[in-house]
C-alpha cells in the first residue's frame, strides 16, 4: 500500500473500494456524471483540493474524460494532479456485460498496473522521492515531433497514445499535459524515434 498526501478523485463506489485496499489517501467520488449537478459534492472537492490538492483517476474512456474535464473547470490547475489508467479491454467480474467502449475502469485493473500508474504520476507519495522530472515539454515539442499542426498530426498522436497504452481520443493540449506526468522531454523523443522503426501501415510516425 502506497500512502499519498493528495485526496484521490474517481468516479464510482467499486473504484473507491478498489483502490482503498491499495492506497492510504481520502477518496471522493463524484457518482459518475451526477457531479455536474452535485454542487455540494463540487463544494467538497475544492475545499479538498485547496487543503492538500487532488489527484484525478477516472476510467480511460471517453465518459472518463468528460468528467476530468468537467473537475479541471472547477479547481485551479495548480491544484490538480492527473494519474492515467492505460485503456485495456476487458469487462469487470460483476457486470453481466462490457462497458461500450469494451475498456476495463478503475476498478477491473490490476493493483500493480494503478500502483505504477500513480508513480508516473505528479502525485506525492509519502515516503518516497517526489523529485519533480526535468526537461518539461513544450507544445513547440509536439510540433517539431509532427504531433501538432500537421495534416497527419490527429493521426500521430493516436499512434503515440497507443504505443503508451493511453487513451488515444487525447486533444493535443490534453495529450501535453498527460505526457508531462509520464515522461520527460528527452524520453519522449527518444520514444517517438522508437516508433518510426516500427511500419505501420507504411507510414512513420513522423512526416
Amino acid at each position: 500500500m502506497i500512502k499519498i498526501k493528495e485526496a484521490v478523485l474517481v468516479e464510482g463506489k467499486y473504484d473507491k473500494i478498489k483502490l482503498q485496499g491499495i492506497i492510504d489517501a481520502p477518496i471522493i467520488t463524484t457518482n459518475g456524471f451526477r457531479i455536474f449537478k452535485d454542487k455540494e459534492k463540487q463544494l467538497l472537492i475544492r475545499k479538498m483540493a485547496k487543503k492538500r490538492g487532488v489527484l484525478i483517476i477516472t476510467d480511460s474512456d471517453s465518459a472518463g474524460f468528460v468528467i476530468r474535464n468537467f473537475i479541471k473547470g472547477i479547481i485551479p490547475e495548480k491544484n490538480i494532479k492527473q494519474c492515467y489508467i492505460p485503456q485495456l479491454k476487458g469487462k469487470e467480474s460483476r457486470k453481466p456485460a462490457p462497458s461500450k467502449e469494451g475498456l476495463l475502469g478503475v476498478e477491473g485493473v490490476g493493483d500493480e498496473i494503478i500502483i505504477n500508474a500513480i508513480r508516473k504520476s505528479s502525485a506525492t507519495i509519502i515516503g518516497e522521492d517526489n523529485t519533480a522530472k526535468p526537461a518539461e515539454i513544450k507544445k513547440s515539442d509536439l510540433f517539431d515531433l509532427g504531433l501538432s499542426g500537421t495534416q497527419s498530426s490527429k493521426q500521430n498522436r493516436e499512434r503515440l497514445m497507443k504505443y503508451l497504452g493511453l487513451p488515444t481520443y487525447l486533444s493535443a493540449n490534453a495529450m501535453l499535459s498527460a505526457l508531462n506526468v509520464i515522461m520527460t522531454k528527452n524520453e519522449l523523443f527518444e520514444i517517438v524515434n522508437d516508433i518510426n522503426k516500427i511500419p505501420i501501415n507504411n507510414s512513420p510516425l513522423l512526416e
